[in-house]
């Protein structure tokens, strides 16, 4: 499979998707009704509500939607990879190393407010990688700013990720303080009319913001886990070693694309530490760029027999622990 996705194949977004299903089988047949966390937003307990009377009668519902945006997710941010030009040709490993890595942890396959987040900062990082030669920048600052704002609405902690708007301004563009003031008003903007409307509707002294506070997040609970995290890790610690040797060939704008992506990474090693409710689930948000590090192990080495050797053991990983522990 490693080296079906490997080429630039258009058939591959239909592979990916077999691909999916297969890995996450196991969600459809054991589905999990998802409950509201502390640290989870409005907008997100809203659709629970909405589907909480299907759902209580048909819970492959929630297994449905979660897979929807897994799969979703890995193939809008693979094709965002290969449009920035991130790696050496074009190729669909990033979405196959997205959809395998949240393979590897039964939380990650749950429908959460974080797996619904991920959509929207997969949007955000693109359109930051593009702010170089966007003809209107201060419009599309404005929007990041307001999807960030809305990010926030479906899971609070979330709201972190307005250091990657103003790193990534650093990074992308040469400073102007009216673009900065544009980015920050577009993420006011979300909480203006929900102020307005929590006060117009008289429901401002019993609304309560989620709760946010520091702590040590747990890193695994079972020994499945930390293999788990193991196996990820020296798979995307094997990526970044390709992709430093490979960063000083590529354009400018493209290694800015690169900063961003380290950035996102490290903005969203910081989040599960501002959250309140315990759980491995709010570590999905590292996924997104975990996924084109673990894609640049499985395309870059010179030897077939590593990556391959990689890529089934995580498979046979996954396939042990869904299928034969509960």
């Amino acid at each position: 499979m490693r080296g079906t996705f490997k080429a630039n194949n258009p058939y591959n977004t239909f592979l990916l998707l077999v691909y999916g299903l297969v890995l996450k089988l196991p969600m459809f047949l054991h589905p999990v009704v998802p409950q509201p966390q502390p640290s989870d937003g409005f907008l997100f307990r809203l659709l629970l509500q909405q589907l909480e009377h299907t759902g209580s009668k048909l819970p492959f519902v929630y297994a449905l939607i979660a897979f929807l945006l897994l799969y979703t997710q890995a193939a809008t941010f693979n094709q965002l990879v290969n449009s920035q030009r991130l790696m050496q040709k074009p190729n669909y490993l990033t979405g196959m190393a997205y959809l395998l890595i949240t393979s590897l942890f039964k939380e990650w396959n749950v429908l959460s407010a974080p797996l619904v987040v991920n959509t929207l900062l997969v949007w955000v990082w693109a359109r930051m990688s593009g702010l170089h030669n966007n003809p209107k920048p201060v419009s599309a600052l404005f929007n990041i700013g307001i999807i960030t704002g809305i990010a926030s609405f479906f899971y609070f902690p979330s709201v972190a990720f307005a250091a990657l708007i103003i790193f990534g301004l650093v990074v992308t563009r040469p400073f102007q303080l009216a673009e900065w003031l544009v980015a920050l008003l577009g993420m006011a903007t979300p909480y203006y009319f929900l102020a307005a409307y929590v006060f117009l509707t008289d429901k401002w002294k019993g609304y309560k913001l989620p709760a946010v506070s520091f702590n040590r997040p747990p890193l695994y609970d079972t020994g499945w886990m930390l293999a788990a995290i193991i196996i990820v890790l020296f798979t995307c610690i094997t990526g970044l070693f390709f992709i430093q040797q490979n960063l000083r060939r590529q354009l400018v704008q493209t290694r800015k694309s690169w900063y961003l992506i380290f950035l996102y990474f490290f903005v969203a090693l910081l989040v599960p530490f501002i959250n309140t409710a315990p759980g491995f689930r709010y570590w999905i948000l590292c996924a997104v760029p975990l996924s084109v590090f673990a894609g640049s192990a499985f395309l870059y080495p010179d030897k077939k027999w590593f990556p391959n050797l990689l890529h089934w053991i995580m498979v046979a990983f996954v396939v042990a622990f869904s299928y034969f522990t509960r």
